[in-house]
């Protein structure tokens, strides 16, 4: 009975030291970097060891599943061999001490270790982090070699540093702590969305041709300073004679207001091609991070966005980028309007998602077009133009006129609309205008000294550009 005694012994033992190792693989793997660093903030013992372990957990972690593994693999052969030795009348000892070993190992191993190691990651961890550190310089080489020989023969590149945590994986420790309710829902999204960032390309967040706003250069800083003050836009893109595909510079607003200050006379005499700042091109197809740590490293806010063919497809700012994670950006002004407002008497501001039909029964009429179905659509389509702040339309006896603008894109969100005045309108017994593909009736409104943009782009005083449709 003695040698039997002493096979008891060793295979508990081994158990013990399976289930130990297991806690320590699992505390080792639980403990985060900001974890560790809060131990050392508060001052716990033996903190410093721990954040340095939890700095490159992957050798420590390797070696606690090495040592596991061996106490697993020898408490098996340790029953196996009691059952066959100590009971040689047994019926299958084989079977009935592998049976034992797969239920002693979970329970005591896969079970109660793994538990004891999650339940009790800062006491396990700071009591176990001067033998592990000890081990792993001891052990760590074999369970390496294991690894690389592994990966060797294991189809694709394999984990040099062994089997870690996938982009998946986190996504879901991020799910399970919002269900914990550790994180809230909007801090979820965030973070799921700096994980797609990776995978968004630049043309999926840029403000598109068509809403570009640009300047020609040979308008003068006077009318520089108009559309930027009525769009909204603090950097413009300035083209040549060949318009947005011939964009050879940036003008800023803070340079055009300097200049007005130091000499009024420029503002009429000076063009803003002279103060245009080199462009930072980008293509179309390059991921949306790094476009954002290229323009935090050069200190730019615009990019211009060109396609396969070198044609401009959009303008891109920092804030576009940024609003991939956290979500729309808005400020004190961007507030939701009601679909119809009475300022004046018979004069109304109007959603510019407000329906024809809605605004032809606010005055009485009946109207309708057959390619757009709002009001914003309608004053867009009239003035053939993307509209900023201030433009006007003439549109089946009434006068549109484009009144605030909200969002990254500084799109119209709110029309005013009044009836055209029965006298001194300009336009009685006049014949429609039908040309450039107007609606009928409509006739454009414009101010002779204002340059007159084709798209929108730029950037805000806040660098903003995009808003909801």
């Amino acid at each position: 009975m003695g040698p039997m005694i002493i096979q008891i012994v060793v295979a508990v033992v081994l158990l013990a030291m399976a289930g130990f190792f297991a806690a320590v693989q699992e505390a080792f793997s639980a403990m985060t970097k900001g974890r560790a660093h809060k131990l050392v903030e508060d001052e716990k013992p033996k903190a410093e060891q721990v954040e340095q372990i939890a700095a490159d957990p992957a050798p420590t972690v390797s070696t606690a599943l090495f040592l596991r593994l061996i106490g697993e693999i020898g408490f098996v052969v340790m029953v196996v061999y009691l059952f066959d030795h100590g009971f040689p009348g047994l019926v299958w000892p084989f079977v009935v001490a592998g049976l034992i070993s797969v239920f002693v190992l979970f329970v005591v191993v896969i079970v109660g270790g793994r538990t004891i190691g999650r339940q009790k990651t800062t006491g396990v961890a700071t009591a176990t982090c001067a033998l592990m550190r000890v081990l792993t310089a001891v052990l760590f080489f074999i369970p390496q070699i294991m690894i690389l020989v592994g990966n060797a023969i294991t189809p694709g590149r394999g984990h040099p540093d062994g089997p870690f945590a996938s982009e998946d994986e986190l996504r879901e420790y991020v799910g399970m702590a919002e269900a914990s309710n550790q994180i809230e829902a909007d801090e979820r999204k965030m973070i799921y969305s700096v994980f797609d960032l990776g995978d968004t390309l630049v043309r999926e967040v840029m403000v598109p041709r068509t809403h570009v706003v640009y300047l020609e250069e040979t308008k003068t800083l006077r009318q520089a300073l108009s559309l930027a003050l009525r769009s909204g836009f603090s950097r413009i893109p300035v083209t040549g004679p060949r318009g947005l595909d011939d964009i050879i510079g940036i003008v800023y607003l803070k340079d055009i207001a300097k200049r007005v200050y130091d000499n009024a006379d420029s503002q009429s005499s000076q063009s803003v091609g002279s103060l245009v700042r080199p462009v930072t091109w980008c293509p179309d197809s390059k991921p949306a991070d790094d476009l954002l740590h290229e323009m935090q490293a050069q200190h730019i806010h615009l990019a211009v966005v060109v396609d396969e063919f070198g044609g401009t497809a959009g303008v891109v700012t920092i804030e576009d980028i940024l609003e991939e994670i956290v979500g729309e950006i808005q400020d004190e002004f961007d507030q939701e309007a009601d679909p119809v407002t009475e300022v004046a008497h018979g004069v109304y501001r109007v959603s510019s998602r407000l329906s024809l039909a809605d605004l032809g029964d606010l005055f009485g009429l009946e109207l309708d077009d057959e390619d757009v179905d709002s009001v914003g659509g309608i004053l867009a389509k009239g003035l053939n133009q993307v509209p900023i702040p201030g433009a006007t339309l003439t549109w089946e006896g009434l006068e549109l006129t484009a009144d605030q603008s909200a969002g990254r894109r500084h799109q119209i969100v709110t029309v005013l609309v009044r009836r055209v005045p029965s006298a001194g309108s300009g336009d009685e017994g006049e014949p429609h205008n039908r040309a450039a593909g107007l609606p009928k009736s409509a006739e454009k409104t414009e101010e002779p000294a204002e340059p007159q943009p084709e798209h929108h782009n730029g950037d805000s005083h806040k660098n903003r550009h995009r808003t909801e449709a």
